[in-house]
């Protein structure tokens, strides 16, 4: 075991998708990865996740970096964007094919919705496995042919074939780690490579964790049940396994979480009422003084 005199310096990476304007949830993450890599004397990287390119955009993207330097924050070295790295993901996932642990999946999602009995840890239909019963041969001819296809983790078998304990070192927002169990199963066949995407979120973030060295994964809590994914492909991958810290989410008034999708007030909003990066940081809790009247809370 190494000691800590030997151990890698912490790597942490914030990850935004530039698919619309960033809000206090993406702040509150953003500043709990500068404030660990403070503390530990880490790196502190940024990691553009545009993959959906019908959703993600430049201007996104210029616009959460504006935000991002408003705020203080300062990254080592220039942005890793997701849409330049394709051939990573399709190594890792050709290895997963060289393994038999993915299989092409030809439902569309409303056949997925329409034959599923359960849901998957974030509400999502979860597959029945319907396409994994295929031959090799009908799989051939239907690719052969044009058919469009997603490519899944044949869950069972991924699971069969990785012989460690899947757990991970989660800290929380503290400073004990716990160990926790991984439970990918709960997750079914999931998607690892989309019909119109290099990579699913799942096969990304694993690959690009490696391939930046991030050792230190500092994130939301809504990501704690897809840990379990990620460290089922670790495994199987050979990849190394960072330490998580998974944080408070930031509520609406209504007690629920900020999202893109409910419009939740951007950070831009925010700024156009005149409030200052001093306020949000500490309407946040990330130093004293005035918030701004800013009142922020977490689940």
């Amino acid at each position: 075991m190494r000691s800590d005199a030997l151990a890698p310096p912490p790597v942490l990476r914030f990850a935004p998708s530039p698919n619309g304007a960033l809000h206090l949830g993406h702040a509150y993450s953003a500043l709990c990865n500068e404030r660990v890599a403070a503390e530990s004397n880490g790196r502190l990287l940024l990691r553009i996740e545009d993959l959906d390119r019908t959703r993600c955009n430049p201007q996104h993207e210029a616009a959460i970096l504006d935000d991002l330097a408003w705020l203080g924050l300062r990254f080592e070295a220039r942005p890793r964007r997701q849409s330049e790295h394709g051939d990573d993901y399709a190594r890792a996932l050709a290895r997963l094919e060289e393994l038999e642990l993915v299989y092409p999946c030809f439902c569309s999602r409303a056949e997925v919705a329409r034959d599923s009995v359960a849901r998957d840890p974030d509400g999502a239909p979860l597959y029945i496995g319907t396409c994994r019963q295929l031959s090799s041969s009908e799989r051939v001819v239907r690719l052969a042919r044009g058919d469009s296809a997603a490519w899944r983790l044949d869950m069972r078998s991924a699971m069969d074939a990785t012989s460690a304990s899947l757990v991970w070192s989660e800290f929380f927002e503290g400073t004990t780690p716990i160990e926790r169990p991984a439970e990918p199963a709960l997750w079914g066949d999931v998607v690892l490579r989309g019909r119109d995407l290099a990579a699913s979120y799942h096969l990304a973030v694993t690959v690009d964790d490696a391939l930046q060295g991030v050792n230190d994964v500092v994130r939301g809590r809504d990501l704690l049940a897809a840990t379990s994914v990620h460290r089922l492909l670790q495994e199987t991958l050979g990849l190394p396994a960072p330490r998580y810290r998974h944080h408070r989410l930031v509520l609406d008034a209504n007690g629920v979480k900020l999202s893109k999708g409910r419009q939740s007030p951007s950070l831009g909003a925010l700024r156009a009422r005149g409030l200052s990066a001093p306020q949000i940081r500490a309407a946040l809790g990330f130093g004293g003084g005035d918030g701004g009247g800013l009142a922020v809370a977490f689940s």
